[in-house]
């Protein structure tokens, strides 16, 4: 992934809260998310699994990179990880906090550098560093004739 570059995917409604997702510029079949029941028809994983999924990847991959960066030959590495959504002060769902263990496939002797490998890789995950100082996201909502509907300032309504 090149920091210069846009990272991109589409959503389509499958059905109700189904969504096929299709990963730009790759040969990837479209991934189906669903919401759990009773909202959804627990089709395929829900948008909260997604994002821990995309944590503990990201965690696996620095891990792998930084082993890798001072010549260790790593095994398969594991990751399990949880969140318990809770309520906020509004009522609705949020992740307060993830748990996330990474297993590596050796013991900690069979490594070179481990102790400077394990206080630097949690620094170069992108996606648990984004979600640990928050996402600025902006919103854009347009109809069916491309009209910006929210998000652009110099909408007007009935333009």
């Amino acid at each position: 992934m090149s920091a210069e570059k846009a990272i991109r995917l589409t959503l389509e409604q499958d059905r109700d809260y189904a969504f096929r997702i299709q990963f730009e510029e790759t040969s990837l079949e479209p991934l189906l998310a669903d919401e759990a029941s009773p909202l959804g028809g627990d089709r395929g994983p829900t948008p909260s699994q997604l994002l821990l999924a995309s944590i503990a990847n990201c965690l696996c991959a620095s891990l792998l990179f930084a082993l890798r960066k001072y010549k260790n030959q790593a095994g398969t590495l594991r990751a399990e990880i949880s969140a318990t959504p809770s309520r906020n002060a509004d009522g609705r769902l949020r992740i307060p906090k993830a748990f996330v263990t990474l297993q590596l496939p050796e013991g900690n002797e069979d490594y070179q550098h481990l102790e400077r490998i394990l206080d630097q890789f949690e620094n170069f995950c992108t996606v648990t560093q984004s979600v640990r100082h928050g996402i600025e996201v902006e919103v854009t909502v347009k109809d069916a004739h491309g009209r910006t509907l929210l998000g652009d300032k110099s909408f007007e309504a009935g333009s």
